[in-house]
């Protein structure tokens, strides 16, 4: 997470100095009165169908507040807050920046939420119910390990999907993730630690990506994706999982068969001592347990209670860096939120994790965070017959539910039924993400406005960097620790996850809202730019990687870093129109 913070500190310096551009340009156009389009007439607004949204800067000043307001390409879906209104309603021209800084720091602020709950919570949870339900290692990698991991980028998607004119955004975010993950990532693991990759999964994985890639480029010259094109998505996906299944069933089938007749072992999957050694330096979301008192002594409720709640491990406090130190500050409101709100299932320890008075406080909270959250809000304020809302009823029938689990566990054991806190953990953490990934598209898009910037390329820098971030610095990391194949595997097998399901069940999702398809509306050439640089990328990789014998060298790593920024410029100075198509 400390990585969010790090690459995208720079966004800040950007955004103001296009801004103090932009606030000159403004108000010299308003002082003239000569270079600026006519006075807006706000009575006439709302005869005026659809005009799109960033228009709004060539306006008059006085006449902003009223575009925004009344204009339909402005209004947002879903959200909290009504982040253009903020912008142009409540903040004077002059205090512009101000708004911007604060919309930035908000922004940076959601990434490090959306971090916190997937890495702490959501991944967790999905890991206790592919325990419970007993499936192997390689079905949960790519199902639900995957899904954890995506999080942020899947529910980025579903929500920039649910509107045509961010749905630009939503497929920055992909390509630009693939192309960041494909490249950057893969290029610096290779450079970390140069290694030898297993051919099959590197074959597989990276012709069903190509296949993903081709079939969004259809999508986007089509300009609609019907029903039978979304569930197509994610049949593909589901064949994926069967093929990863496939593939590892017949590769231990002829590892057996070596024993009799020796034969080269490719690396496709761990050994067993090799899976546990990841996973116990992966596995570090623990809060003091490592630190048992000498002696044992019964705790009262309130005791349980309270060291539950707390998400500062004192004795790693001690030991840490300032600068760690000073990120725990900013995570810790979110930590206590979210321990508050989500309950989180442990197999690996002996009591799973349970804690009798703060799980049943969760029988109440967690079904009213979903209903809350669900589309903004909008169902937990509904009033049932016009009496009673819904949110009251939830928090009665979690009274009583959470009253009855009191009294019928202990402290000291968890009950039969302890694993579906799991699903409802799973579920909370889940609609956490989705509020704090609409927030992040509501802002992008109040950015994209403010400065005249695409949603494509909002997609592709911001978004995407966000989002591959935390992900990037943890295959950095197993790199280091000497598990190259593993980080290189996740480039490819995550990113599949995300384009796949994010394409597929973000349309599926909007068609499903009485729609008979979903429009498109791609910004111009760069988001042509965006698909030809992740489809270039892959054939780079399928050519070159075969020609070193599957042995990753730092020079493979260094020509695909030298591919992205080469990518990164073209994608900038087409935004800026320095790139663009010859009028005929």
């Amino acid at each position: 997470m400390a990585g969010r913070w790090l690459n995208l500190h720079w966004a800040l310096s950007v955004l103001c100095v296009l801004l103090m551009a932009e606030t000159v340009s403004g108000t010299r156009g308003s002082s003239t009165g000569a270079h600026i389009s006519p006075r807006f007439p706000a009575s006439g607004v709302n005869q005026t169908p659809v005009i799109d949204c960033r228009k709004v800067c060539g306006l008059n000043v006085s006449d902003r507040c009223d575009f925004i307001r009344t204009n339909p390409d402005c209004h947002s879906d879903g959200g909290y807050l009504d982040y253009l209104e903020g912008i142009f309603c409540h903040f004077p021209p002059s205090l512009l920046p101000l708004a911007v800084t604060l919309y930035v720091s908000w922004l940076l602020y959601l990434f490090l939420i959306l971090g916190v709950t997937a890495a702490k919570f959501f991944c967790p949870n999905l890991s206790a119910i592919s325990t419970t339900l007993k499936l192997s290692h390689n079905v949960a990698g790519v199902t639900f390990l995957a899904f954890g991991n995506g999080a942020p980028d899947i529910f980025s998607a579903l929500v920039a999907f649910s509107d045509p004119h961010t749905a630009g955004l939503a497929l920055g975010a992909l390509f630009g993730a693939g192309v960041l993950v494909t490249t950057v990532v893969a290029g610096g693991i290779t450079i970390l630690h140069p290694f030898m990759a297993a051919s099959r999964p590197f074959f597989r994985d990276i012709i069903f990506y190509m296949v993903a890639v081709f079939l969004t480029f259809l999508m986007l010259f089509r300009g609609r994706v019907t029903l039978a094109w979304a569930l197509g998505y994610l049949g593909l996906y589901v064949f994926y999982v069967v093929t990863v299944i496939l593939c590892t069933w017949i590769y231990r089938r002829q590892r057996r068969g070596s024993l009799f007749c020796p034969m080269p072992v490719t690396p496709e999957i761990l050994s067993d001592s090799e899976e546990d050694r990841v996973s116990s330096n992966t596995n570090s979301y623990d809060y003091g347990d490592e630190y048992r008192p000498l002696f044992f002594y019964q705790e009262t409720t309130a005791q349980i209670l309270v060291r539950a709640l707390n998400p500062l491990d004192y004795m790693k406090w001690r030991r840490k860096s300032a600068y760690w130190k000073a990120l725990k500050v900013f995570k810790l409101p979110v930590e206590f939120l979210l321990l508050l709100t989500v309950p989180v299932v442990d197999p690996d320890k002996d009591d799973r994790n349970w804690k009798r008075p703060l799980n049943c406080l969760h029988l109440v909270i967690s079904p009213l965070v979903v209903v809350l959250t669900l589309q903004s809000g909008t169902y937990g304020v509904y009033e049932i017959g016009g009496l009673v809302p819904v949110w009251v009823v939830v928090v009665i029938a979690g009274t009583a539910l959470a009253s009855v689990t009191f009294f019928a566990t202990s402290d000291s054991q968890p009950p039969r039924l302890h694993w579906l806190f799991a699903f409802l953990g799973f579920l909370t953490s889940a609609l956490w993400i989705n509020a704090a990934a609409t927030e992040v598209v509501n802002i992008l898009r109040s950015l994209g406005v403010v400065f005249r910037l695409s949603n494509t390329v909002l997609g592709l820098t911001l978004l995407a960097w966000g989002n591959s971030i935390g992900d990037a610095f943890s295959d950095f990391t197993l790199a280091r620790q000497g598990y190259p194949r593993m980080a290189f595997s996740a480039c490819f097998g995550g990113i599949i996850f995300n384009i796949l399901v994010g394409v597929g069940l973000g349309c599926l999702l909007q068609i499903s809202r009485s729609h008979t398809e979903v429009k498109l509306e791609p910004d111009g050439l760069l988001v042509w730019v965006l698909a030809g640089a992740l489809g270039l990328s892959l054939v780079f990789s399928l050519v070159s990687v075969p020609l070193q014998c599957f042995q990753l060298s730092r020079v493979y790593g260094f020509c695909l870093l030298l591919f992205y920024l080469n990518f990164l410029v073209v994608a900038l100075l087409t935004e800026f129109g320095v790139i663009h198509l010859k009028s005929m």
